[in-house]
């Protein structure tokens, strides 16, 4: 499968990025809390579960020590905060509301700032924006935005962009009421008159299918509830597929078949997948010959393919799974395309046209390189694009199909990041991919594979006066303590010295091989404008570098992923980046983790710190399989009921080493109903972080009541979180206005 959606849709949907500890975005966002608690309620519901202790004229809240025994492998460890795991007992809601209420008494004398920021950021964003179309079939395809909305609206014209515009979806219209509101699956049927769509209104990620008639405009009595948002329609205009996640774990491990008109309670089931270490989704090739059925977990996978044309027939297994194993599959004209670790540790691609022979009839088309890492690749009739990394950063490879020349985009800067989206008629010679960099906003380009022409269709509009001319951005490599050069890419405004008297903030993730890869952000430019100098390091634990980077961040080997971060940030000061007094981090979800080892094994390295929806309770949580993601995930952290694991994973877990330490300011945010990284986790967290920091620095929890892992929902409204992240931060680095 490709890097983009195969079908009509209107952003690229990440499997993994569902089924794993991923942020969704580097700006995720929370709801603002109503402050109208009445106190008596507040009083009666606070009383059994917190006291108070005082911090300065602000009392922060105390959560109740009730202690809790956990054993294992004869290791009893005694968890004081436990109870906070009951999100349905009114004590815990209360003392999540008493944190954020803390939170607005603490942090009040900047609700000003914080507006302004708010506004600051958002007069950035053009208001009326449209997005480029692009062809499927007989139409051109598109989202646009209108001025004082916070939805999209998505649209189509028939052949030509001079046709009149058809409106397919308001989400505006659809949002009203709900508090959080989040559309996806969007899918066309091939007759191009339904359109299947998946909403979500809670944030726990359990969708309502729905569906509309394009031709009346009448929605469809049809609706499948409490499903993922992964669908797919056969070539027979009625038959959908679609993936279910179990009820607890949240694991996709069903996919079912639905014909319009028919109850979606007797949908049959076309696939299980019983093994609860591998998730499964489903989609179509690129030729629409077949629908594939992929089940993945973190070493291995296995596809099955069935007949676009007879949706009931019986999948068949492409390739059976093999532990370490991992392959993906595309199809177009006679030949399968597999991507395939088989004997390539940075992986290699092959073809065959009889898949029924195994890989004795597979012929290779790439191979195995060990300085360049093949991520994945896109189908034309005539050309293969695909995607590699090199050195950290990606790259496209076009190559003929006809004569079989081969060349590479140049894209003439240090750090960037650039991939193919919405190529989804494989008869074009046009290759149309997104490009962005740390000074770049995201740009839209088609690339003309014969004649390598380059025409730019559309650059984001950053409204106000920047100009990508007052900024610079630097790609470095610094030293860790094992031998090893961890990259990092950095920006900064123009005027910048290296006297070591900036603040630094330094991004960073380094887990499930996920990239954090350097793009524009035109909100980062409220840090940048003020003196900050912005930075990511490429930690262990990602792909960066190809396989091996991700193998020496993970399992046994998790603790480079830490050090590397450390090793980074005294490198940043040592080389004059930073002010050593004012250097923070952010972290979200796993990337949290990080974090949270790292202010454990040095405490006094960061000034401050921004959590977000943090994973710091690991050992816990692996070792209880009724929470979402655990089984899937041993491979890639490793299992705590093998003691080598769980000793291992006990050494660096955040929330089992909190120690009497003097911790650097911490303000870490999360959601209730999130489905990724439970909310208990940093409630637990700073609820322990403050029985034993030996300091009066903050330590801050706010909660998000109504939404999940990727916070709040809109894209303005979502800005409100950024403007708490940057004014709690400008704060600490003595930069906050009007305080």
């Amino acid at each position: 499968m490709g890097w983009e959606i195969l079908e009509v849709g209107f952003e690229p949907q990440s499997v993994y990025a569902t089924v794993c500890r991923v942020p969704l975005t580097t700006d995720t966002s929370e709801e603002d809390m109503s402050r109208a608690i009445p106190i008596l309620l507040l009083l009666v519901l606070t009383t059994s579960c917190t006291a108070y202790k005082q911090a300065g004229t602000v009392s922060a809240p105390i959560a109740k020590v009730v202690p809790h025994e956990l054993t294992a492998h004869g290791d009893t460890r005694v968890d004081n905060y436990f109870w906070l795991k009951n999100r349905d007992d009114p004590k815990v809601v209360a003392y999540l509301k008493a944190e954020n209420d803390y939170y607005d008494k603490v942090m009040g004398h900047l609700a000003p700032f914080e507006e302004k920021l708010f506004r600051e950021i958002v007069s950035r964003i053009k208001k009326n924006d449209d997005k480029v179309p692009y062809r499927y079939r007989d139409y051109y395809y598109y989202r646009r935005f209108e001025a004082g909305k916070e939805y999209e609206i998505y649209c189509r014209k028939q052949a030509s962009l001079d046709a009149p515009e058809e409106i397919l979806l308001d989400a505006n219209e659809l949002a009203k009421g709900h508090e959080f509101f989040n559309i996806s699956g969007m899918r066309i049927s091939s007759g191009q008159d339904i359109l299947a769509f998946a909403v979500d209104t809670v944030g726990r990620r359990f969708y309502d299918i729905r569906f509309k008639n394009l031709t009346t405009g009448k929605m469809l009595d049809d609706t499948i509830p409490r499903v993922t948002g992964n669908v797919t329609w056969a070539e027979d205009g009625k038959t959908l597929f679609y993936s279910k996640q179990h009820p607890e774990t949240l694991r996709w491990y069903r996919i079912f078949r639905h014909e319009l008109g028919t109850d979606p309670a007797s949908d049959p089931l076309v696939y299980e997948e019983k093994d609860d270490t591998f998730s499964t989704h489903v989609w179509k090739t690129t030729s629409r010959k077949y629908i594939s059925i992929s089940s993945v977990q973190t070493l291995s996978s296995e596809v099955r393919i069935l007949p676009t044309t007879d949706p009931t027939a019986t999948p068949t297994v492409f390739l059976p799974r093999e532990r370490d194993h991992e392959y993906s599959i595309d199809h177009l004209g006679n030949s399968f395309y597999v991507r395939t670790n088989w004997q390539a540790k940075n992986f290699r691609l092959m073809k065959t046209t009889a898949p029924e022979k195994g890989k004795n009839a597979w012929e290779e088309v790439i191979g195995n390189r060990d300085d360049v890492f093949i991520k994945d690749f896109n189908l034309f009739n005539k050309h293969l694009v695909v995607l590699e990394r090199r050195n950290g950063l990606l790259q496209l490879c076009i190559r003929s199909l006809v004569n079989g020349k081969e060349h590479y985009l140049d894209f003439g800067e240090p750090a960037y990041v650039a991939w193919p989206i919405n190529n989804l008629e494989p008869k074009s010679t046009t290759l149309r991919y997104w490009y962005s960099s740390l000074t770049t906003p995201g740009s839209v380009y088609d690339y003309e594979m014969v004649t390598r022409k380059k025409t730019l269709r559309k650059r984001d509009e950053i409204i106000g006066d920047f100009d990508p001319k007052n900024y610079a951005t630097e790609r470095l490599e610094a030293p860790a303590r094992d031998g090893r050069k961890v990259p990092i890419s950095l920006v900064y405004r123009k005027g910048f010295e290296k006297n070591g008297r900036s603040p630094l903030l330094i991004n960073s993730y380094g887990s499930y091989g996920w990239s954090w890869d350097t793009h524009f952000n035109s909100a980062r430019l409220s840090l940048l404008d003020r003196g900050f100098v912005f930075a990511i390091a490429h930690v262990r634990g990602g792909e960066e570098l190809g396989r091996w980077w991700y193998e020496e961040g993970k399992l046994l080997n998790k603790k480079n992923t830490f050090n590397d971060f450390i090793d980074c940030a005294k490198f940043l000061i040592s080389q004059g980046y930073a002010d050593p007094k004012r250097v923070f981090a952010h972290g979200g979800s796993a990337g949290g983790l990080l974090i949270g080892a790292v202010i454990n094994m040095q405490p006094d390295l960061l000034k401050g710190v921004v959590a977000e929806v943090p994973w710091v309770d690991i050992v816990t949580t692996m070792l209880d399989d009724s929470i979402p993601l655990t089984t899937s995930e041993y491979d890639e952290w490793g299992n705590p009921n093998k003691k080598k694991y769980y000793d291992y994973m006990l050494s660096y877990s955040p929330y089992d080493n909190v120690k009497a330490n003097p911790y650097p300011n911490i303000l870490a945010t999360t959601s209730l109903h999130d489905s990724q990284v439970q909310y208990w986790e940093p409630a637990k967290w700073i609820a322990k972080l403050r029985a034993k920091n030996t300091n009066d620095n903050l330590l801050l929890l706010k909660t998000n009541m109504e939404a999940g892992h990727g916070g709040r929902t809109g894209r303005m409204k979502r800005h409100h979180n950024t403007a708490v992240r940057y004014a709690f931060l400008l704060y600490l680095a003595g930069l906050a206005e009007g305080t």
